[in-house]
């Protein structure tokens, strides 16, 4: 009986998706979108990966890409970025106003953009910039927007399956906007694999003006102060990162984690647990719920490996987990897996990676003091 209902419920929900269709003032809609965040004057390196991303699913779709450039009086090299990543063309909306983010011109500036040339797809990072126009956008627009995504792509009908994990990372669901356009997604910095950059790439730009005054914006910009961890952390972008669990036992135990990352010249990190046990800030928490990494090598000391976790380390070229359990999840993504004790091995790596990074001439010289 409950398998039948379970058919009967599935019945109707595939009919239920099978029969929306798009409200005819959509169907022009055309093209994909990436939205380029300046950082202080520079291309934030998520807007390059959501290009290469961009670019297969505009390709998928057989429609261009643009890149939409928002900013003050330098935008010239932002725009040539866009082009080299694989963009067709780019708008631009220039204005002193737009020189620092407030979201109420960038608010303007996109929404009006979108009204007018009508995209298919917007795609924005998930900073805390792209978060934030990301949201003020589709409530302007009266659109569906999918946050903190893991993958897109294209179904046969050309819509946009927007995937993300879902119930505190255990499960992941796709999600479309079948309504609505543009179909608007965020995607977390590293989780996509950058395009290669073009060179003596050409195309056209197309200039938008931005239709606002300073007396209608009600935020100012004061003064601008960094953030004083943003130069010491890097995990985003690290090629070396060694990271601990819960299996490390202690909160003392996390030294060999952070010893062997400073040996191999990596970052160290943690999983969730740790941060909620406060042995660790959440400034190197790794994983959907903190930072998602696309290392060279990532060292799994003692985590367990839930999906969470898994979506923000699965982009990492060599994945390396050490657990004492052998039927761990982690070990079923994992590229080597150790079955051991992380607090056991790990002063033993770093050892053995000690050694082996010691030049030869400083050996010797060492070998000459004992004796």
């Amino acid at each position: 009986m409950e398998a039948r209902e379970a058919e009967t419920q599935s019945s109707i929900f595939s009919h239920a998706i099978a029969s929306k269709e798009l409200p005819k003032h959509f169907r022009d809609n055309r093209h994909v979108w990436v939205f380029i965040e300046l950082e202080r004057g520079r291309v934030h390196p998520v807007s390059i990966e959501l290009l290469g991303e961009g670019r297969k699913l505009a390709d998928k779709l057989g429609v261009q890409l643009a890149g939409v450039v928002i900013g003050g009086c330098e935008t010239r090299s932002a725009i040539a970025e866009a082009l080299a990543y694989g963009a067709d063309f780019a708008y631009l909306v220039e204005s002193p106003l737009l020189s620092d983010y407030r979201n109420e011109p960038f608010t303007k500036a996109l929404s009006d953009l979108v009204i007018l040339h009508k995209p298919e797809i917007l795609l924005l990072g998930a900073t805390s910039l792209g978060r934030d126009l990301a949201g003020s956008v589709a409530t302007t627009l009266e659109t569906g927007l999918t946050a903190d995504c893991t993958e897109l792509d294209v179904d046969a009908d050309g819509s946009l399956a927007a995937t993300r994990p879902t119930f505190g990372g255990s499960l992941l669901c796709t999600i479309y906007t079948l309504s609505c356009r543009p179909q608007m997604a965020t995607v977390r910095p590293g989780v996509m694999a950058p395009p290669r950059r073009m060179s003596n790439a050409i195309g056209s730009v197309i200039r938008h003006d931005l239709m606002m005054i300073e007396d209608e914006i009600v935020t100012k910009v004061l003064d601008f102060r960094p953030d004083g961890q943003s130069e010491t952390i890097n995990l985003a972008y690290a090629d070396i990162v060694v990271a601990g669990g819960l299996g490390i036992g202690t909160a003392e135990n996390l030294e060999h984690v952070m010893v062997l990352a400073r040996t191999i010249g990596g970052e160290f990190g943690c999983s969730r647990p740790l941060v909620q046990k406060g042995w660790m800030g959440f400034d190197r928490q790794i994983g959907q719920t903190g930072q998602t990494i696309r290392p060279k090598l990532y060292l799994a000391a003692g985590i367990s490996g839930a999906v969470q976790h898994r979506v923000g380390v699965e982009g990492a070229d060599l994945i390396v987990a050490i657990n004492t359990d052998s039927n761990a999840p982690i070990f079923d993504f994992a590229h080597v897996a150790v079955v051991a004790d992380a607090v056991d091995l790990l002063p033993a790596l770093t050892t053995a990676f000690t050694r082996r990074l010691v030049p030869h001439t400083q050996t010797i010289q060492v070998e000459r003091c004992h004796r």
